[in-house]
């Protein structure tokens, strides 16, 4: 499986955002957060949106005629992290057998999004036994990999597999060699603590992590417990990793205990890294020199997407990379 960072054939998304899920007031603003981020990426490389028959005069009125290629399909959400295959460089795709996080929401259509993905890329759909969402792994593109213990070993996705199942089965799909298994957190956000949340790779060597400095967060402890497992581990090279930290910021716009309001969760496209910001000038500008120092050459664009942080997600949540 590549890097995040290597060029780019297009990125992948899904514009759907059911009432059902989302509520009659926020659905609208969500629906605007995923143009928003298709027509920014959209700038930097092409975009293919899966959208729903109902929903596509909308969605071409918010894109507009940009970059941005509509597809119809069947959709229940728009987490293609999460619903879309993951793209390995023998023109291929892993099918990870999306459950809806364990079972937690409806996802008959989604289900069937990695296989269409594949289809429309023209790629192998490739089979696993293995649940995991694209969430829950972050990869150097060398052979190391990040995952938390709270998602993918979690009895609601891979009953009676153990941490070796996982490597081995990695090993063969992704070229996985060394995986540093971070713990997560489970039963406190739908997905169980996806690792995008937490730590992200800048590159071989270089690994990104979220520290949340609220006391009363859930994710208080655990991000300090992933930092010193972070910074003690080594990649499949044998490298000590360099840990820089995101620190999350101090005062958002929207004031939700399921608010998603962290910087790690930004996407790497061609040519550059599309990220939130949240209202908080200081943590918003610390965010930003910290992304234009580790990916020098790339553009660095924050956005406002707070309707889906809203619901607990981000910009990397809403995208599937298909590498060049």
């Amino acid at each position: 499986m590549p890097e995040e960072g290597e060029p780019h054939a297009r990125t992948w998304m899904a514009f759907a955002a059911d009432e059902r899920v989302w509520g009659r007031d926020l659905a609208p603003r969500v629906r605007r957060d995923l143009a928003t981020i298709a027509t920014t990426i959209a700038r930097f490389e092409p975009v293919s949106m899966l959208v729903r028959a109902e929903d596509l005069e909308q969605a071409r009125s918010l894109v507009g005629s940009s970059n941005v290629e509509l597809v119809t399909a069947e959709l229940d959400d728009l987490w293609m992290r999460d619903t879309g295959p993951v793209f390995v460089r023998e023109r291929g795709a892993v099918d990870f057998n999306f459950t809806g996080w364990g079972g937690k929401q409806e996802h008959r259509r989604d289900a069937k999004v990695a296989g269409v993905v594949a289809g429309r890329a023209g790629v192998e759909r490739v089979r696993t036994d293995l649940v995991l969402e694209g969430g829950a792994l972050e990869i150097d593109g060398e052979g190391t990999a990040i995952i938390t213990e709270s998602c993918v070993l979690n009895g609601n996705r891979n009953r009676g597999w153990r941490k070796h199942d996982v490597e081995t089965e990695l090993a063969r799909l992704l070229g996985i060699t060394k995986v540093i298994w971070l713990p997560g957190i489970a039963g406190k956000d739908i997905t169980d603590g996806h690792t995008d949340f937490y730590a992200r790779f800048a590159g071989p060597g270089v690994v990104v992590a979220g520290l949340d400095n609220d006391p009363e967060s859930f994710d208080h402890d655990v991000t300090r417990r992933h930092l010193e497992i972070l910074e003690q581990a080594t990649d499949a090279a044998g490298r000590s990793l360099r840990v820089e930290v995101l620190e999350g910021p101090s005062t958002v716009r929207v004031q939700d205990p399921g608010f998603a309001a962290g910087y790690v969760n930004f996407y790497v496209c061609n040519g550059a890294v599309i990220g939130p910001e949240f209202g908080d000038a200081r943590a918003d500008a610390a965010a930003k020199a910290t992304m234009e120092r580790l990916f020098p050459g790339r553009t660095v664009v924050q956005i406002n997407i707070d309707g889906i942080a809203s619901g607990g997600g981000g910009i990397h949540c809403t995208t599937q990379q298909e590498p060049r």
